[in-house]
């Protein structure tokens, strides 16, 4: 009775568990500011699937693919899955041991009446069970537990990356079937332009070196071409394997970039909770804590209790009836003494890799804010950038048809129509770049927005 009443009351108090570390996390670890230079101060409905909204059948069929077949998507399921492993490893370090254990033998030996052959059996349970009563297993169990949500937090963060890049490469391969299609426009127009310049030079109405400045701009506008080849190679390359395949040529048509969905910021508050890479960074935070109070917890003592029991006979199937029973149960007690500052070094790695995780966190919410605002910035410059654009190129376009209509009367040389047609193609150009920049700017926002809708992708 004295024994089972020891037993139950360190039970008991393994049970309750008491821990030796007060956490240093105090929420909120940091304080943001109350707007966005927007001006912007009220919150922001989530944007869900923020790239159903450029309406396009065809990057949604890519997005559903990459979230399939992406290769580091794929890596980092399978990392969650070595977090959950491990999360179950240290887990089951807080539950009984109980193993069997039997052995069988016969033996030869000299004795009274001379030679004997005995055989022997024997078969035994042996239990064992750690009690907690610092709350270090329950630490190191909690810190295998977080860093599983960690895995989570960055397998999410990761979708919303790839999701992204994905957009990003796709309106750039966009932007250089665009650009081609305008390079070979230029290229019809300034061909036609040769023609009627070599008919006037055939006529004497022209001097030789309008033909040659006029073939120059046509060798120039199909010196482009190859670039914007080579861009849409490499982009479509890209997105082929972000998408889980072998490079091909099947992506990426034509489409208006002049539409664009606006993404509201809402409040920098919001991003506390809309980015998965802030939460895993609070996540490890707490899990570093939990590390620092299991290993203060290591420097007491640990209390194992130990049972066995068994038996042994000269016959296998009597082992268990044979007057020859045993059963033991043990408290082992350990306190370590002298481990030359082992234990003492490890609690002060522990707090040195909490204070590092502190300011990983730290940064993951600047960084954060620093995003949004980048993208904030760069969406309004590209919209003042636009229409200037749109400006220049409606007057170079009125200025070469005037400089083209004045040469071909007689009443210039060709030297505007040389310098307006250069001008409107760079004008044309940069305009289609502007646009697709833009378009980059609003995904560039919406990453660094985040989000809750990739709960629902896996």
């Amino acid at each position: 009775m004295k024994i089972i009443l020891i037993l139950t009351t360190l039970l008991v108090i393994a049970a309750a568990g008491c821990s030796l570390h007060e956490s240093k996390i105090i929420l909120p670890l940091t304080e943001v500011p109350s707007s966005y230079s927007s001006g912007e101060e009220k919150p922001a409905p989530p944007i869900g699937k923020w790239w159903e909204q450029f309406e396009d059948n065809k990057l949604n069929l890519l997005m559903e693919e990459a979230f399939r077949h992406n290769l580091d998507i794929v890596r980092a399921y399978e990392r969650l899955r070595q977090s959950l492993a491990v999360m179950r490893i240290t887990g089951s370090s807080g539950g009984p041991v109980l193993n069997i254990e039997g052995s069988g033998g016969i033996s030869r030996r000299p004795g009274v009446s001379g030679m004997s052959t005995s055989d022997s059996y024997t078969l035994s349970a042996a239990a064992g069970y750690e009690l907690d009563l610092w709350g270090k297993l329950k630490s190191k169990t909690r810190a295998a537990q977080l860093d599983a949500l960690a895995s989570e937090q960055n397998l999410k963060a990761l979708y919303i990356s790839i999701s992204a890049q994905l957009a990003d490469l796709y309106y750039l391969a966009v932007e250089q079937r665009a650009q081609l299609e305008l390079s070979d426009q230029t290229i019809a127009s300034f061909q036609d332009t040769l023609e009627r310049v070599e008919r006037r030079y055939r006529e004497g109405l022209v001097p030789a070196i309008d033909v040659y400045q006029s073939r120059r701009n046509l060798s120039a506008a199909r010196s482009r071409r190859p670039l914007f080849e080579s861009t849409l190679s490499v982009t479509l390359n890209a997105i082929s394997v972000l998408t889980g395949n072998f490079p091909d040529k099947k992506t990426g048509d034509v489409k208006d970039l002049k539409k664009a969905p606006v993404f509201p910021a809402g409040l920098p508050a919001q991003l506390l909770k809309n980015r998965p890479d802030i939460k895993a960074a609070l996540l490890r935070l707490k899990a570093s804590d939990e590390r620092v109070a299991a290993a203060i917890a290591d420097r007491f003592p640990s209390f194992n209790l130990i049972g066995s029991y068994g038996g042994s006979s000269d016959k296998i199937r009597t082992v268990l009836d044979s007057p020859n029973i045993f059963w033991n149960i043990l408290l082992q007690i350990a306190q370590p003494v002298l481990d030359a500052g082992k234990r003492r070094a490890e609690v002060d790695r522990t707090e040195a890799v909490f204070r590092e995780n502190l300011a990983v966190y730290h940064k993951a919410v600047l960084n954060a804010f620093r995003e949004v605002e980048d993208a904030i910035s760069k969406i309004r410059a590209s919209e003042e950038r636009i229409k200037m654009l749109d400006e220049t190129v409606s007057a170079s376009e009125n200025s070469l048809r005037l400089a083209l209509d004045r040469y071909m009367q007689g009443l210039t040389d060709y030297l505007p129509v040389l310098s307006g047609q250069l001008g409107h193609l760079t004008a044309k150009s940069d305009l289609i770049a502007a646009r697709r920049q833009a378009v980059s700017d609003r995904i560039q926002l919406a990453r660094a927005l985040g989000g809750d809708w990739v709960d629902g992708v896996f």
